[in-house]
Parts: structure tokens; C-alpha cells; sequence
């Protein structure tokens, strides 16, 4: 693409149409796009867009289309063509600081997330001046120019709050250290003059103080790894003004709107946040700044409003003092009993006290609401900060600490019961307080698994919970219901097991409550009780003592998707497949009407695909249904293939990427299910897997292979019959996987189902070359995964087609290639094998080559035969190489760049291991020694001297065990 008016006219226009509400302006824009961002000069062509179109909404659009594009596109991935040409590259990075500090804010936050996209890649090694360029701009004195600078050091430097230790970091912090750290001072200290200056302007307080919160975030980020040594130095400058800014009270920059923090509350909160990173990391040189901090963060605290917009700050400085008085070395701050009731009247009991705001996002923002509430999100809570001081006091007080919140629990009990339905809030408190006092450490799986001797659980729950989760009218006090649902899910695992089963039924009347949060809690709540598991390590609550509750459950949870707000609730469709698999065949009588509701579902969801949680439990909902119903009955796959393949060709058809994985996968699923041969229907969709296109997407290649695995495993003779000028578009696929470092085991687990399954003549004429290909790929990059591949396919070559025919292709490759192959590869290397199926093959692979190789006795193959015999036994008796060479540590994770849908593995679509040798060989050491005995007796007195001269003396004992235990001789 040339860099000339036409192209920028046309590029404009069609960024035009992706604005369009219109799928059919948009989509075909969003397309056009697609296809040239592949040619050299797009990049460049867009930034030109971006700065020279004087239409500002075209201006954003290119932005955000560039830094789309950067994000898809900027990080070479190795085996994989680089999208990007050099030239490009070099011109993008000359350009974009100066383009990215010359926009106006909209685009510089887009610019500035580009940069930080490609300093991640290629910042320092690749983009050495990129920080001094920066630096250098601090000394313009304009602060558009410098909050842009801060905004992209920001975004750059916040992945070292949680990279791992590694040297590479230690070297790039150093070498930030080095440039950025002094001018960041300098700005800091001029900064907070200007502010001075400045404090009757309140345009530009706004400005430095948005510099301020941006600098306060580069510190945090600067010294979470590690204290440096520059800090340390200037610590006086840092904390001093720190500690000023927190006890500023800035008329000007107070604002009204009670809901967004202000610039005041952002940058408090990041100081509390900075002062709680030194007290937990770098307590001893932080200790002289300690108690001045104590007290201001306390005013603040004691001060601060409980509106929404304080939220942030006050959570960071409860954070503060939670992380304070956990260390040894701050105890005695807290231990008079006057400052410990101080703490809780002041502090953690008005903060734990369910507010309006909170009420409103329980009945109008559910959503969020349970994002918060149960999952923890980033999203800092009061009542979580409070919950967590409560937690970091019972460290060193749990006695007293519990006894002055016993009296507090009692009290609003107390309140409540004199009036519940206006004093409710204040029962909602006292679970909230016994839910922090009693949880001392909990996992996602298990809920709470250790808890406060103090506080007696099972009495609080029959006198406090089970009434609310009792009472008839489900409705009413919907945030009492939640808290006790809640209840019963934090404390399963402490709650005997007569409580739990008491509580089920409840639960499930709990799905047909209205409020969202409701039945969302009541089916998580039930989804985590099916997952406990028992002594022997069966499920804690067993499919018999479900059974009288399983049509309500399946009912109401079905019904539940149906309550507006909840009809794509990845709760409810999770509990739904966690019931699936719990009740397995007490279902089976329901399928016929729950697969018509999961479908119609399906079908929905597949026009706009947007809760990837609830997707992936649908499909998995679905591959339950199958598994279980055609467990008990094979037949009725056909029914399931009825209901789902019309939705699954929309899909296929329509191309729903996120999608498209899991079909191949069901897919798979129904195949292996048939008995016979390949039904018509999927015969038909069989030349269509093959191509290229499919292919190109990662997430599509592991459940695609297991697809054609399962179409080879049940019609390999179908396909070399009426599908024969197919294969070599299977053996195209096999090539394109196995030149990936990341997918070449796919390859193999390709051609290993074309080995064992497609008739032998059909492959004939390939198979030369199917070898030169493995070979090749050897040359180019041998990894220890291409050849633990290699060995179990060359050994299955051998067990399917002989030791003969394996020995005559290598060699008619090149003359002794065999050889080499033996000595270089197999015998090295063979230790490596993982996997029993894997050791199974090579082991009757190589016992092939010892005995059924007329090469291997009388020609120069014959040196190796008591090499190779000592390897197949270390194979048996040595502990598994599991080593990796140091070059090759990373090549096995998968990184899928940009916005591809990475592989979503479904559980319950689980393939079984296959093995190919099955049962004809049940005990490979016996087999040897029975292959050993035969070879014996054909050639008599041979193997017992090349035995005795080469093989080592423990070798040989393994060996003569697995003669006596074959209970056969050798002659």
C-alpha cells in the first residue's frame, strides 16, 4: 500500500463504515480492514489518518484501530510469519512518542497503551531510547506533555508489580532506575511547588494533581520489587511530602458528585497504598515514618464520609492499618485495649454497615454487585477492607478483639428483633462481623477451612441462619436471604454434614427468588455443596440422598435462566452441569425436554457470544447429557445428533469463532460414541475440516485433530474408498502441524491415527515422504517434544507395518539411515518417552527391531543390538528422563497472540486413552522375553553370547527376571 492521498481517502472511508450501527455497512468494513492490515505502510497510513484528518471522530478511530492492530500483530511468534515488516516497525517507533504527546487526551491514552504494547516487547533491547526520549520531555513545562509521558511510563512499568524474580527484570528496572529515577524526583519536587503556587487556580490543580497520582502510581510501581537503593536515598523527600498531601484538605478540588472520586481521594488512596507497600516490604527503613503515617491515615479515616466516592481511599487506608498491625514489629501499637475498641467503634463497624449505595447495587447492578461480593474482585470494598483488618487484629488479639465484637453482634441482634423489618441492616452487620471474625484462612474449593475457636458456628446457624432460609415468603428481606445463602456456602466446610442436607431443599426454593442476587448466591451455593467430597473420595453429598430433590432442582435451576437479568447467569449454568454430574443417571428421564432448553439456548447465545463462562458450562452441560444418557443407552446418540446439528451448522456456517471449538469437540464426542461405521451426515462435513482457513486459528487445532481422529478411528476405509483424494489434504494438515514447535505433537497425534487405522495401501505411495518431512523438521529444530513424538511414532510404524519395513524405509532414504536413526536417536533418547500407552508402543516397537529384524543380526546393525536391548530395558526399570535442554524451557507454552480465541478444553467431553496395541500385548517385559525366546530358538547359541559380552550385569539380572517370570530359556 502506497503512502499517497488516494489510499489515506480510501482507508478514511472505510473507517467510516465501521462506525455504521449497520452489521451490513460494518461488517464488510471490519473485513476490508482485516485483509490489507497485512500489507506494508497500513500502520503507517492509519497514524497519518490519525494525524492529519481533521474529522476528530476519525481521529479516535484510527487510534483505537492502530492500537487493535499493535496489540493483534506486534509480537513475533516464533514458527509464525511476522505481520509486521521491519520497515514498518522502525518508522512506527521513530514516530509514535512524538504523535502520541502531540494528541489530545482521547487519542494520547490510546497512543500511550500502543506504546506500552510494544515496549513490552521491545523495550530496552529493541527500543533502547525510548525512556531517554520520554525523560528529555519532562523539561517542556507543558503537563499535557508530561501526563502524557507519566500516563505510558505508567502503563509500562505496572507489569513489574507481578513479573517473577528473574535477572532480565532486575537488569530493565535497573536500567529505568538509572534514567527515570532522578527526573521523576525533580518533577515531584517541582510539581508539589507548582501546587503551591498555583493553590487559588483550580483548572491547574486539576492538572498537577493528576501528574501527582501518576507519579504516586510510578513509585508504587518502581518499588514493588525491590527497595532501591536511589529510593532509599531520598526517602526523606518522598515520605515527607507524602505525608503532607495526605493531611491536605484542598477546598477547590472537593467535588460534589458523591459517586466518582475526585482527584483529592485518588491520589490519598495511592499514598496509603504507597505507605502500606513499605510497612509489609521494607519495615525496618520505613519504621521512623511509621507512626506519623499511623495517625494521618487514622484522621482520615475518622474523618472521611461514607460516601461512594470515598470508597477507594477508605478501603486503601483500612488496607494500611490491616497490613500495619499484622507485623511483630507495629504490635505494641495496637495493644491497649482503648485504642483496639477505638479501632472497631470507629473504623471497622461504620465500614461494615450495608449503605444505600450498596442496597442500590444489590437490587439495580446485581452484576457487579456479585462480582464484588463473591468473587473479591479489584473492585476494594469497604466492607472487605474492614473484613481483612478484623482478620489482621485476631492475629495478635483474637481474644479481645472477639469479645469486644460479641458485645456489637448481640446488640444488633438485639435492634433487629425489636423491629426486623426496619432494623434489618442491622442483622445483615452481624453476619457480616461473625463472617470476618470466624474465617481465619479459606480456598475457592473448600470455602472456610480454618476457623476462630471463639465464635461458635453451628449455633449462630441454627438460631440465626435457618430461620431467614426457612421462612415462607422467599421474597422478603432479599439481602438477609443472600447473607444467609452466603453464610452457608463461606462455612460448608466447618458446618456438619445434617445442616448442609438440611439446607439443600431451601436452597433450591431460593432459585425461584426474584432478586438476582438471590438465586444467583442460592445456585452457587449448591454448585460448591456438589463439589465436597467425602470420605473416600466420593462427593460429601451423594446422588441417593439427592434423588427426592432432583426434578424440583433441575426445574427451578432451568427456570432460574428464565428470571430477567439471569437468562445468560454463569451460576446457574454452572450449577446446572455441577447437578448433571452429580445426579448422573437419575437424569436421564429429564434429557428429552432439558436438551430442547440447552439447545434453544445455544442458538441464542450463538448470535452475540458474550459471557465466555456461561458458554463454556453450557457446552459442558451438553456433553454431560450425552455422555450420561448414551452410557446407559448408545443408541439414543442419534436423537442428540437430531437436536444439535442444525444448531451446530449455524454456527459452523456463520462462523462463530468463540464457538467453533466447542462444536468440534461435541463433535468428537458423538462420533466415538458410534459403533459402526461413520454416519453420512458427518461424512459430508469431512472435506470441509480440512481447510487451510480452520486452521489458522489456534484454539480450532486440538479439538480439529481429535475430530479427524475420531473420523480415522471409525472410518478410515469409508474415507480411502469414497473419500480417497482427500488424504492428501489429512497429510497437508499433518505437515502445517508438524512444522510448529507449538502443535507439532497434534501432527503426530494426526499420523498416528493414520498409521493405526487407514488400510495400508492407501498411505503406500506417501509414506517416503512422510518420513523426509520428520526429517527435515529434525534438522531444522530438534526439541525433546518432536522427539518423544518421533519415537512413539516410529515405533507404532513398526508394530503396524514390522521391524522390516521400518528398517527398508529409512534405509531407502538414505543407505544406513537406520542405523543412525538407532544410535543417534532411539537409543539416547528413548528414556524420555512420558505416558504408559507411549512406553508401551516403543517398548513392542523396539522388541520388534531386537527380534524380527534379520538386519540386526548380520550386518553392521548388528553392534547396536545390545545397545538398543540395554535401552528398552532402562526404559523399564530407569525413573523417566524427564530433563529439558536450557534453550528449550519455554517452547512448549502456548501463547496465543492478540484477540485469538485460545483452546477452551471442556472436561466432560474428555477423550479416553487409547491404546493401540491393546490387549495382545498385556505385559511388555514378557513379551521381550518371549520375542527373545523365539529369536533364540530360530538362531540357537547367537543372543546368549551377544548378551553375555555387552549387556551390563544389572541389565542382564532385570533381564533374566523377565525370562523366569516368561518362565522361558534361551538357547
Amino acid at each position: 500500500m502506497e503512502l499517497n492521498d488516494a489510499n489515506l481517502q480510501t482507508l478514511t472511508e472505510f473507517l467510516r463504515k465501521t462506525l455504521d450501527p449497520d452489521p451490513n455497512v460494518r461488517r464488510p468494513a471490519e473485513k476490508f480492514l482485516e485483509s490489507v492490515e497485512g500489507n506494508q505502510n497500513y500502520p503507517i497510513l492509519l497514524l497519518t489518518v490519525l494525524e492529519k484528518s481533521q474529522d476528530n471522530v476519525i481521529r479516535v478511530c484510527a487510534a483505537v484501530t492502530f492500537k487493535n492492530y499493535i496489540k493483534r500483530n506486534w509480537r513475533i511468534v516464533e514458527d509464525e510469519p511476522n505481520k509486521i515488516s521491519d520497515a514498518d516497525r522502525t518508522a512506527i517507533k521513530a514516530n509514535i512518542v512524538n504523535l502520541m504527546l502531540t494528541s489530545p487526551e482521547q487519542i494520547q491514552k490510546q497512543l500511550s497503551d500502543a506504546i506500552s504494547i510494544i515496549g513490552r516487547e521491545d523495550f530496552p533491547q529493541k527500543w533502547p531510547d525510548l525512556l531517554t526520549e520520554m525523560v528529555t520531555r519532562f523539561q517542556s513545562g507543558d503537563f499535557h506533555i508530561i501526563n502524557g509521558v507519566l500516563r505510558t511510563a505508567h502503563s509500562l512499568f505496572k507489569r513489574y508489580r507481578h513479573e517473577f524474580k528473574s535477572n532480565e527484570l532486575w537488569q530493565e528496572i535497573k536500567l529505568v532506575l538509572d534514567t527515570f529515577a532522578q527526573p521523576l524526583t525533580e518533577l515531584f519536587k517541582a510539581t508539589i511547588e507548582l501546587c503551591q503556587t498555583h493553590a487559588t487556580d483550580v483548572n491547574a490543580l486539576k492538572v498537577l494533581f493528576s501528574s501527582l497520582t501518576l507519579i504516586a502510581k510510578l513509585f508504587y510501581s518502581l518499588n514493588f520489587q525491590d527497595l532501591p537503593e536511589f529510593f532509599e536515598d531520598n526517602m526523606e523527600t518522598w515520605m515527607s511530602n507524602f505525608h503532607n498531601l495526605l493531611n491536605l484538605d484542598n477546598k477547590l478540588l472537593q467535588t460534589t458528585d458523591e459517586e466518582e472520586a475526585g482527584l483529592l481521594e485518588m491520589l490519598k488512596s495511592q499514598i496509603c497504598d504507597n505507605a502500606a507497600l513499605y510497612a509489609q516490604k521494607y519495615d525496618e527503613e520505613f519504621q521512623p515514618y511509621l507512626p506519623r503515617f499511623v495517625t494521618a491515615i487514622w484522621n482520615l479515616l475518622v474523618t472521611t464520609g461514607q460516601e461512594v466516592k470515598y470508597d477507594l481511599l477508605v478501603s486503601n487506608a483500612i488496607q494500611f492499618l490491616a497490613s500495619v498491625c499484622e507485623r511483630p514489629h507495629y504490635k505494641h501499637l495496637f495493644e491497649d485495649s482503648n485504642t483496639l475498641t477505638s479501632i472497631c467503634e470507629k473504623v471497622i463497624v461504620p465500614n461494615m454497615e450495608f449503605r444505600s449505595a450498596d442496597e442500590e447495587a444489590f437490587e439495580d447492578n446485581a452484576e457487579e454487585y456479585i462480582i464484588r461480593d463473591l468473587e473479591g474482585s479489584d473492585i476494594d470494598t469497604r466492607r472487605r477492607a474492614a473484613c481483612d483488618l478484623v482478620r489482621g487484629l485476631c492475629k495478635f488479639f483474637e481474644g479481645p478483639v472477639t469479645s469486644i465484637f460479641s458485645g456489637y453482634v448481640g446488640s444488633m441482634l438485639t435492634e433487629y428483633s425489636k423491629n426486623p423489618s426496619v432494623n434489618w441492616k442491622h442483622k445483615d452487620a452481624a453476619i457480616y462481623l461473625v463472617t470476618s471474625l470466624a474465617s481465619k484462612a479459606q480456598t475457592q474449593k473448600h470455602g472456610i477451612t480454618q476457623a476462630n475457636e471463639l465464635v461458635n458456628l453451628n449455633d449462630f446457624f441454627v438460631n440465626h441462619i435457618l430461620p431467614d432460609l426457612k421462612s415462607p415468603n422467599i421474597n422478603e428481606f432479599p439481602v438477609l436471604k443472600a447473607d444467609a445463602i452466603k453464610y452457608v456456602m463461606t462455612f460448608r466446610s466447618q458446618l456438619p454434614k445434617e445442616h448442609l442436607l438440611q439446607a439443600i431443599p431451601l436452597l433450591v426454593a431460593h432459585l425461584q427468588a426474584e432478586s438476582t442476587v438471590q438465586h444467583t448466591y442460592a445456585a452457587h451455593a449448591l454448585e460448591r455443596l456438589f463439589t465436597m467430597r467425602g470420605p473416600n473420595n466420593s462427593t460429601l453429598i451423594t446422588p441417593t440422598e439427592m434423588a427426592p430433590f432432583a426434578e424440583q432442582l433441575l426445574s427451578n435451576l432451568f427456570k432460574a435462566l428464565a428470571i430477567p437479568g439471569s437468562s445468560e447467569n454463569e451460576y446457574i449454568m454452572k450449577a446446572i452441569m455441577r447437578s448433571f454430574s452429580l445426579l448422573q443417571e437419575a437424569i436421564v428421564p429429564y434429557i428429552p425436554t432439558l436438551i430442547g432448553q440447552l439447545t434453544h439456548k445455544l442458538l441464542l447465545v450463538s448470535k452475540n457470544p458474550s459471557k465466555p463462562h456461561f458458554n463454556h458450562y453450557l457446552f459442558e452441560s451438553v456433553c454431560l447429557s450425552i455422555r450420561i444418557t448414551c452410557k446407559a443407552n448408545p443408541a439414543t446418540v442419534n436423537s442428540f445428533e437430531e437436536a444439535l446439528f442444525p444448531v451446530f451448522t449455524e454456527i459452523l456456517q456463520s462462523d462463530v469463532q468463540e464457538f467453533v471449538p466447542y462444536v468440534f469437540q461435541v463433535m468428537s464426542l458423538l462420533l466415538e460414541i458410534h459403533t459402526s461405521s461413520v454416519p453420512s451426515s458427518y461424512m459430508a462435513l469431512f472435506p470441509h475440516l480440512l481447510q487451510p482457513t480452520l486452521w489458522e486459528r489456534t484454539g480450532n487445532i486440538p479439538p480439529l485433530v481429535r475430530l479427524l481422529q475420531a473420523y480415522l478411528e471409525k472410518g478410515a476405509p469409508a474415507i480411502a474408498s469414497s473419500a480417497a483424494d482427500k488424504i492428501p489434504g489429512l497429510l497437508g494438515v499433518f505437515q502445517k502441524l508438524i512444522a510448529s514447535k507449538a502443535n507439532d505433537h497434534q501432527g503426530f497425534y494426526l499420523l498416528n491415527s493414520i498409521t493405526e487405522h487407514m488400510p495400508p495401501e492407501s498411505i503406500t505411495q506417501y509414506r517416503k515422504q512422510i518420513f523426509i518431512l520428520l526429517f527435515q523438521r529434525l534438522q531444522s529444530s530438534k526439541t525433546t517434544k518432536f522427539i518423544k513424538s518421533f519415537l512413539v511414532f516410529i515405533n507404532l510404524y513398526c508394530v503396524k507395518y514390522g521391524a522390516i519395513a521400518l528398517q527398508e524405509i529409512f534405509d531407502d532414504i538414505q543407505p544406513k539411515m537406520f542405523g543412525m536413526v538407532l544410535e543417534k536417536i532411539v537409543i539416547p533418547e528413548v528414556q524420555k518417552v512420558s505416558g504408559q500407552v507411549e512406553k508401551k508402543i516403543c517398548a513392542v516397537g523396539i522388541t520388534k527391531v531386537l527380534t524380527e529384524c534379520p538386519a540386526m543380526m548380520d550386518t553392521e546393525y548388528t553392534k547396536l543390538w545390545t545397545p538398543l536391548l540395554q535401552a528398552l530395558i532402562g526404559l523399564f526399570e530407569l525413573p523417566e528422563d524427564d530433563s529439558i535442554p536450557d534453550d528449550e524451557h519455554f517452547i512448549d507454552i502456548e501463547d496465543t497472540p492478540g484477540y485469538q480465541t485460545a483452546f477452551s478444553q471442556l472436561a466432560f467431553a474428555g477423550k479416553k486413552e487409547h491404546d493401540p496395541i491393546g490387549e495382545t500385548v498385556s505385559n511388555p517385559k514378557i513379551h521381550l522375553a518371549q520375542s527373545l525366546h523365539k529369536l533364540s530358538t530360530a538362531c540357537p547359541g547367537r543372543v546368549p553370547s551377544m548378551l553375555s559380552t555387552n549387556l551390563n550385569a544389572e541389565a542382564l539380572q532385570f533381564l533374566q527376571g523377565y525370562l523366569q517370570a516368561a518362565t522361558v530359556q534361551l538357547v
